[in-house]
């Protein structure tokens, strides 16, 4: 019997949906983690369900909504873009979505606006995280560079990450290199988005009886 996808079949969060309605300003986000949860949730690329991933090891919890851009992959173009590190982590791009509102869950879809980004390295691994904002909020959709939100919100984020994986008695493989406004962010955009294009190859040729 041929495979066929039944016509109510849920799409799959990285695969099956654009990167946005007009990226690399507005873009898709793919919402993993809330700012109350004290559990890291990540996408399983196989199945397109959301996994646990491991308990939070410190008591630090993300101060925005945390995901991924569809369509997009962190491949040697990113890595291009990050001096310092020697590829990228060959994963989705990261997303952090400020939302005025709180939003108290995960498995979500939303349209969001990119304004900045944090230019991580994790164990000589590019893994940026795109800063962005809920595009319709009321309060933050203003925003148009990093520079526009408050400090303490940018300095929050970056704390969140430089302790996330903080494992007592061990190195910390994890540095934010620089803060990084709109313009590099659409780059860092771009550049994953073709990377997902150059290097997933989603169904792999099969031989033929």
């Amino acid at each position: 019997m041929s495979s066929q996808i039944l016509p109510n079949a849920r799409a799959h969060p990285w695969h099956g949906v654009t990167p946005g309605p007009d990226p690399p300003q507005l873009v898709t986000a793919y919402i993993e983690i809330t700012p109350r949860d004290v559990v890291k949730y990540e996408l399983d690329k196989v199945s397109g369900l959301l996994k646990v991933d491991r308990p939070q090891q410190t008591s630090s919890s993300p101060p925005t909504l945390y995901g991924l851009i569809p369509q997009t992959y962190c491949g040697t173009q990113v890595a291009a873009l990050s001096p310092g590190a020697d590829v990228a982590d060959g994963d989705p791009l990261d997303i952090c979505v400020f939302s005025e509102r709180p939003i108290d869950r995960a498995d979500i879809l939303l349209p969001a606006k990119v304004i900045g980004g944090l230019r991580m390295i994790d164990g000589g691994e590019a893994d940026d995280k795109i800063v962005a904002v809920l595009a319709n909020d009321e309060i933050y959709a203003s925003a148009e560079d990093l520079t526009d939100l408050p400090i303490r919100l940018i300095d929050r984020l970056e704390h969140y990450f430089l302790t996330y994986k903080l494992i007592p008695g061990r190195d910390h493989p994890v540095s934010i290199e620089e803060r990084y406004g709109r313009e590099h962010a659409f780059l860092v955009v771009e550049a994953a988005i073709a990377d997902y294009q150059n290097e997933i190859k989603i169904y792999p040729d099969r031989e033929h009886d």
